[in-house]
C-alpha cells in the first residue's frame, strides 16, 4: 500500500509541476524555465540527503543514476516545449506511454504481465495513436497533432530514467534522485549564457516552485520502487496527465474533440488497466 500512495503522489506532484511547466514555457524559453526549476528541485533533495547523509559508497548504481539524469533533463525538456505548443491535454496523456519501457524491462526479467494488463498496454497504444491527431479541415488529410512527436520522445526518455532510477534506488533512493537532479541541473546549466538572469526575478517563485514539485515526485518514485513491483509503480506514477488535463480544461479552458478526448481517455485507461492487472 505505501508504493501505491507513493506512486499516486509522485502522479499528482508531477502533473501539477508539469502543468506549471508547460504553462510558463508558452512566455518563456524550455532553458529558462528549467535553469530555475532544475537547481531549485536539487536543493530540496540535497537538503533530504544531508539530513540522512550515509553515503551508500560507489557502484553500479551511480553510473544507472548519470543515465537517468540524461533522460529526466532530455524527457522533461521535451514535455515542456510539447506542452506550449501543443494542446495540454493531447500531449500529457501521450507520455503516460513512459511506462511500457518499464514493463519490457520488467518482461525481460522474467515477469509476465496479466490479461488485464496486456489489454491495458494495447489500449495505450491505440489511444497514443488516435489522441495524438488531428482531424483534417474541410476535407483535408490529418495530421500528427501539434506537440505529438515532443510528447513521445518525453515518453522514451521518461521511461528510460525511470529504469535507471530504479535500479539506482535498489542501493538508496535518496542519494539516486540527488545524483539524478546533480546530473540534469548541470546539463541544463551549461547551456545557459550567463551573461544576464535566465528569467525575470517575478517569475522566479514560481518557477522554484516547479522544481519542487518535480524534486518531490522523483523521490516519491524512487522510494515507491523500493516498496512495490516496478511495474505497478511505474504505471501509477504515470497518471499525472490526468492531472494536466484537468487543470489545461479548468485554467485555459482547452476543447479536444471528441475522437482526441477518445483517445487520452484510452490511454489513461490503459495505464490503469496495467496497474490494477
Amino acid at each position: 500500500m505505501a508504493a501505491v500512495l507513493l506512486a499516486l503522489a509522485a502522479s499528482a506532484s508531477w502533473g501539477v509541476s508539469d502543468f506549471l511547466g508547460g504553462l510558463k514555457t508558452r512566455s518563456l524559453s524550455v532553458l529558462t524555465v528549467l535553469a530555475v526549476s532544475q537547481p531549485a528541485g536539487l536543493i530540496l533533495i540535497a537538503v533530504v540527503v544531508a539530513g540522512r547523509w550515509a553515503f551508500p559508497g560507489g557502484g553500479w548504481w551511480l553510473l544507472w543514476a548519470v543515465l537517468a539524469g540524461f533522460g529526466a533533463a532530455i524527457g522533461i525538456a521535451a514535455l515542456y516545449r510539447g506542452l506550449a505548443v501543443g494542446s495540454m491535454g493531447i500531449v500529457a496523456p501521450i507520455t503516460a506511454t513512459a511506462p511500457l519501457i518499464p514493463l519490457t524491462v520488467a518482461l525481460a526479467r522474467g515477469e509476465r504481465p496479466s490479461s488485464v494488463q496486456l489489454a491495458g498496454i494495447a489500449a495505450a497504444l491505440v489511444g497514443v495513436a488516435v489522441a495524438g491527431w488531428e482531424p483534417g479541415v474541410e476535407g483535408a488529410r490529418g495530421r500528427a497533432a501539434t506537440g505529438a512527436g515532443l510528447a513521445l520522445l518525453a515518453a522514451v526518455f521518461f521511461g528510460s530514467a525511470q529504469v535507471g532510477l530504479e535500479a539506482a534506488s535498489n542501493v538508496d533512493p535518496y542519494w539516486a534522485s540527488l545524483v539524478l537532479r546533480i546530473i540534469s541541473s548541470a546539463a541544463v546549466l551549461s547551456l545557459v549564457p550567463w551573461k544576464r538572469p535566465p528569467a525575470p526575478g517575478s517569475v522566479w517563485p514560481t518557477l522554484a516552485l516547479i522544481g519542487l514539485l518535480d524534486a518531490g515526485a522523483t523521490i516519491m518514485f524512487a522510494v515507491a520502487t523500493t516498496k512495490g513491483l516496478f511495474s505497478v509503480v511505474a504505471v501509477l506514477a504515470s497518471l499525472y496527465p490526468v492531472v494536466v488535463a484537468i487543470l489545461a480544461r479548468a485554467v485555459l479552458g482547452e476543447r479536444l474533440t471528441r475522437v482526441q478526448r477518445g483517445g487520452a481517455l484510452a490511454v489513461v485507461c490503459g495505464a490503469a488497466a496495467i496497474s490494477a492487472g
